[in-house]
C-alpha cells in the first residue's frame, strides 16, 4: 500500500501544502512574502530587441540578463509582431501597450527603465513620446538606454529595409522619434536618457544618434551621449552580457542611482 494512502484527509492536505512547511514564517505570511519577492525588485528593465522590425525575438534577448539579475533587476524582453505581418503603426502600438501591461504587473518595483537596440532603440524612443492617456496608465520611466538606434525613419523608406514594412513617407514621419523630441518634455521629464552609438556604426547611424541626442538635450531633458569605441552595430549590444562592460555599467548605475 502506498504510504500516502495511509494518511487521513487532513494529513494529506498538509503534505501537499508547501506553505505549511516553511521554517521561516506562518503559511499565509510565507505566500505573501513569496509573491512580494517575485514582483518586487530594485528596478524593472523593459528590453526591445533589434532586427529591423523583421527578425529576432524576445527569446534571443536573454543574453543580457545575468549581470542585471545579479544586481536585483527584473528584466522583461518584449516581443512585437514582425513585418510583413505587421506594419510600423501596429509595431509601435504594441510596444506601447506592452509597457503599459508590464508596469501594471510590476507596480511594486522602485523604478521602470527601458533599453533597446537598433530597431528596438527606435521603439524605446517612441515609448518615451507616448500620450499615455489612452492607455490608462502613467508610467514613471526613470531611465532609458537607446543603443545604435534609428530615430528618423524617412531614409528607410528608400531602402530595401522598407520592402516588408511598406512605409510611406507619412508613415515614417508619424513613427519617427525625432519628430517628437519636444513632446517628450511632459512624458519623460524625469527620465535619464542615454543615447549610445558604436564607433563602427555607419555614418548614418552615427549621425542619427548624435542628432537625436542633440534634439532631446535641446528639449531640456536629462540626456547624455555615449560613443563606444572599438565596437560595431552588433557587439555594442552583445557585450551587455559582461558585468564590467561600459554600457552594462551605465545601466546598473542608472538603476541604482538615488
Amino acid at each position: 500500500m502506498s504510504s500516502w494512502k495511509k494518511l487521513d484527509k487532513e494529513e494529506l492536505e498538509k503534505e501537499y501544502s508547501p506553505s505549511c512547511w516553511s521554517h521561516r514564517m506562518d503559511r499565509s505570511a510565507v505566500i505573501e512574502s513569496h509573491i512580494k519577492e517575485l514582483t518586487e525588485a530594485s528596478a524593472l528593465l523593459i528590453y526591445f530587441h533589434g532586427g529591423y522590425w523583421t527578425i529576432l525575438s524576445k527569446e534571443l534577448s536573454g543574453f543580457m540578463v545575468p549581470p542585471l539579475v545579479k544586481a536585483g533587476v527584473i528584466v522583461v524582453a518584449v516581443d512585437y509582431v514582425l513585418a510583413p505581418k505587421g506594419n510600423m503603426d501596429l509595431i509601435v502600438s504594441q510596444a506601447r501597450r506592452s509597457v503599459a501591461y508590464i508596469i501594471q504587473q510590476y507596480s511594486a518595483v522602485s523604478g521602470v527603465y527601458v533599453c533597446g537596440h537598433s530597431a528596438g532603440a527606435h521603439l524605446g524612443a517612441m515609448v518615451l513620446c507616448t500620450d499615455w492617456t489612452e492607455y490608462n496608465v502613467t508610467p514613471d520611466i526613470k531611465g532609458t538606454l537607446l543603443v545604435s538606434g534609428i530615430y528618423d525613419l524617412r531614409p528607410i523608406v528608400y531602402t530595401s529595409v522598407n520592402h516588408p514594412l511598406q512605409m510611406t513617407e507619412d508613415d515614417a514621419v508619424r513613427n519617427s522619434p525625432m519628430e517628437f523630441a519636444n513632446a517628450m518634455k511632459g512624458v519623460a521629464k524625469n527620465s535619464e536618457i542615454v543615447v549610445a552609438v558604436a564607433q563602427y556604426d555607419s555614418n548614418e547611424f552615427r549621425r542619427q544618434s548624435q542628432e537625436y541626442y542633440q534634439a532631446v538635450k535641446a528639449a531640456g531633458l536629462n540626456a547624455s551621449f555615449q560613443d563606444i569605441s572599438n565596437r560595431d552595430h552588433f557587439d555594442i549590444i552583445e557585450k551587455l552580457v559582461e558585468e564590467n562592460y561600459v554600457l552594462t555599467q551605465v545601466l546598473l548605475k542608472m538603476m541604482t542611482r538615488k
